[in-house]
């Protein structure tokens, strides 16, 4: 695990009031696709889990202020600040973290170049630890009196899966910003375009028609995985969830007709399988990619220890 180096306190404050904006920023724009629960806000996608994890990756855990502090905000702009926004500030605090910890331990790296490593992401940072935000954040709203008995499961399900798929979609995408590696192939540069202009174009249509016709971006995110990995398929899954989750909270196209927990169970089922189709092919082919290469230069080594056998050099 590797973690950028913290230069004195002024970096450290820097550094949390940025995230803490981050959060807050991902927090507002998350609360736009808000839809009612039994009386309770949930979001289909909640891009401030995956802004915390990934700068907890990037960061270290001496960044855990700023997740605090941003859900402090998001908190206070919606609504007063009571002991119920303290349960439901603290299980957003230790979501993240606990995903830390859990990727940490599984020595997890944040390249993503290895299977183990999106198989990790999966499970030890988004469908495990996220069980911590939803269940603390409904408790508190059932013993407020805030939400109906009753309602309880649908709450639970809707934050876990917004909690996770803001994990499992916005994570992916943070780690690979990284400092451009120059040149960039001008061909390659023109197919990532295409791609991802193809993406957004081919979400937006089926998104909207009424035939159920949702499974055409997959190929277009198995070509992204195949051809550019990580930095490829993480955005075009991120394009493709965006444009069916505004579908979705307009009841539009195949998500018209539905009753919310059928429509919260099929945006969830498609988000869900285009995250783990992008997140799962990548690593794989980049860590195929990775032995190929290691491969190569084995052979690359032997040939030169014979050819310097042949001529009786040693070594």
């Amino acid at each position: 695990m590797r973690t950028e180096p913290w230069r004195g306190t002024a970096a450290t404050v820097g550094w949390i009031l940025l995230v803490t904006a981050a959060y807050y920023t991902g927090g507002r724009i998350g609360l736009t696709q808000r839809i009612v629960v039994d009386g309770a806000h949930v979001t289909p996608l909640w891009p401030p889990t995956g802004i915390a994890l990934a700068a907890l990756l990037r960061l270290g855990p001496r960044i855990w202020p700023a997740i605090v502090l941003g859900t402090y905000l998001v908190i206070t702009s919606i609504s007063p600040f009571d002991w119920t926004a303290v349960g439901i500030l603290v299980g957003n605090t230790a979501a993240p973290l606990c995903a830390y910890a859990l990727l940490r331990r599984a020595r997890f790296r944040t390249e993503l170049d290895r299977l183990h490593d999106g198989l990790a992401l999966v499970f030890l940072g988004g469908l495990l630890p996220m069980l911590i935000s939803a269940t603390a954040g409904t408790g508190v709203l059932v013993a407020a009196g805030s939400l109906p008995t009753a309602g309880v499961w649908g709450v639970w399900s809707a934050w876990w899966a917004g909690d996770t798929m803001g994990v499992l979609v916005l994570t992916p995408v943070l780690l690979c910003v990284r400092r451009p590696e120059l040149p960039i192939e001008p061909l390659r540069a023109v197919e990532a375009t295409v791609l991802l202009l193809a993406a957004w174009l081919t979400a937006s249509v089926v998104a909207h028609t009424e035939m159920s016709l949702l499974f055409l971006v997959f190929p277009l995110i198995i070509w992204a995985a195949v051809r550019f990995q990580l930095p490829g398929a993480a955005p075009c899954v991120l394009i493709v969830s965006v444009v069916a989750i505004t579908a979705a909270i307009a009841r539009d196209g195949p998500f018209a007709g539905h009753t919310l927990f059928e429509l919260m169970v099929n945006l969830q089922a498609f988000n869900g399988a285009a995250a783990l189709t992008g997140l799962l092919l990548s690593a794989l082919v980049t860590e195929q990619n990775n032995i190929r290469i290691k491969v190569e230069e084995a052979c690359e080594e032997l040939e030169e220890v014979i050819t310097q056998l042949r001529s009786g050099r040693p070594r």
